[in-house]
């Protein structure tokens, strides 16, 4: 039998409690509330306790969803039985220096590229070909917001277009050919038009691109805005040995992605309303762009907590998963924090700086004192909390142990989570991807250890 001295020497050792549960003799708990199991049976002074319970999930569309400037462009088609149809459209305005020399009127055109910096590719697939497009836009891209339900109009014929295999590589510069006709019509502006002298001109010439991939591909890439992306044009004069460079990018650009999403037929085919809760049955996920969030109820933590009297929080995990199986090459979300939310799905607010609240690390402090020194939630996003992927075991995890010691203290009020796929080290994957995940809630759950003084 395992005894209490095992279970210090793993402390002190600092193993993981969850593993050291597997090798514990269980016996059955005769303290009945803690509904747990006792891991030190005949000790006279401290038992030590595990208890395990569900939360329940519900999805929701996340209302104003402004993807403008998130620094990648979301490119993508993809078809999923749960998510149903998704295609991402990336938007943008291009840049060019008027201080630049540019092709004059005696310049030859050599070759015309555009060019996009792909940095991260989610898919199915990939070791075959996947087709992309570049069209212009007819409208301009504005200085306001836009959200991921927008859409900008664009010519129908495609400028630029290319057919790319990735294989195992998911960054690379991807060349794209340019139609004759286009090449024909841009080199004689860049020579002779007024289109060129400023940017002003330039973009009530050019309003800016769309990028689209092939409805059929179910693969969706991150294209980096910057120097590396737009059109590459080679001239040269004639008796030059070596060809001349212009570069129209996207250097500076204003930008968004825009979403269009065919739930019908799928289990969230009823969710339409923005901010709204949704029962969708035993199986709940998250898409990201899409905007497609997770609610989590923490309720349960009343029920257990309100039974407990003297005891310590050891250890406590957030758990979801394994998730549902999904394609070697289409990653879930990395990472997430957990939002508190009123009842309309709202982030609460510190009444410090109106800065939404986080669940908080493990020794982060979870309170902070005002300035009458009474008690507020913590609202640094810094340290808050990460709901993090294990890949080796599908299961997204997070330490809980601070936070559920703030409520069983009062020091916090328990509220409600929204799970929203950003960390404080990779930024605000909500609006750089269309990664995905799905799970069983019977597969969300927190697991406690504690130890009672007896």
């Amino acid at each position: 039998m395992t005894s209490f001295l095992d279970y210090t020497t793993a402390l002190r050792a600092k193993l993981p409690l969850w593993a050291l549960l597997t090798t514990l003799l269980i016996s059955s708990c005769s303290d009945p509330a803690s509904v747990g199991l006792e891991l030190a049976p005949g000790n006279n002074q401290i038992g030590v306790f595990y208890q395990e319970f569900n939360l329940d999930a519900q999805v929701v569309l996340l209302d104003s969803f402004n993807t403008v400037n998130s620094g990648v462009l979301v490119v993508g088609s993809e078809s999923d039985e749960f998510f149903g149809k998704t295609e991402g459209t990336g938007y943008t305005r291009l840049y060019i220096d008027a201080t630049d020399d540019r092709p004059r009127t005696e310049a030859i055109l050599d070759s015309m590229f555009f060019y996009m910096e792909v940095v991260s590719v989610n898919g199915s697939n990939l070791d075959k070909p996947k087709k992309y497009k570049v069209h212009k836009l007819t409208q301009p891209i504005l200085d306001t917001l836009y959200y991921n339900f927008d859409k900008l109009a664009f010519e129908g014929k495609a400028f630029a277009e290319t057919d790319f295999t990735f294989g195992e590589v998911k960054d690379s510069v991807v060349k794209l050919s340019v139609t004759k006709e286009f090449q024909e019509e841009l080199f004689g502006k860049m020579k002779g038009g007024t289109e060129f002298d400023n940017l002003f001109n330039f973009r009530k010439y050019f309003p800016g691109v769309a990028i689209k991939s092939n409805q059929a591909d179910n693969t969706t890439i991150g294209v980096a805005l910057g120097a590396n992306t737009g059109i590459t044009t080679y001239y040269h004069i004639d008796g030059d040995t070596v060809s001349s460079r212009y570069d129209i990018n996207t250097f500076s650009s204003r930008s968004f992605n825009g979403i269009e999403s065919d739930r019908s037929g799928t289990p969230i085919e009823s969710v339409t309303e923005y901010g709204k809760s949704y029962e969708v049955g035993p199986i709940v996920g998250m898409k990201s762009t899409m905007a497609m969030a997770l609610r989590i109820d923490t309720s349960p933590f009343d029920a257990f907590l309100d039974t407990l009297s003297g005891i310590t929080f050891n250890q406590a995990q957030f758990t979801m998963g394994a998730i549902e199986s999904q394609d070697e090459d289409n990653n879930p979300i990395s990472g997430m924090v957990m939002i508190f939310v009123d009842q309309y799905n709202e982030p609460l607010r510190s009444s410090l700086n109106n800065v939404a609240l986080y669940v908080q690390g493990d020794g982060q402090a979870q309170v902070l004192l005002d300035e009458n020194g009474d008690k507020i939630p913590n609202n640094t996003y810094s340290t808050s909390a990460i709901l993090a992927y294990d890949s080796e075991d599908k299961t997204y995890l997070a330490g809980i142990t601070s936070h559920i010691n703030a409520i069983y203290r009062g020091d916090l009020q328990r509220q409600n989570w929204l799970l929203y796929a950003s960390t404080p080290t990779t930024g605000d994957d909500f609006k750089r991807s269309l990664r995905q995940f799905k799970v069983n809630k019977g597969k969300i759950k927190v697991k406690i250890i504690y130890s009672k003084s007896r």
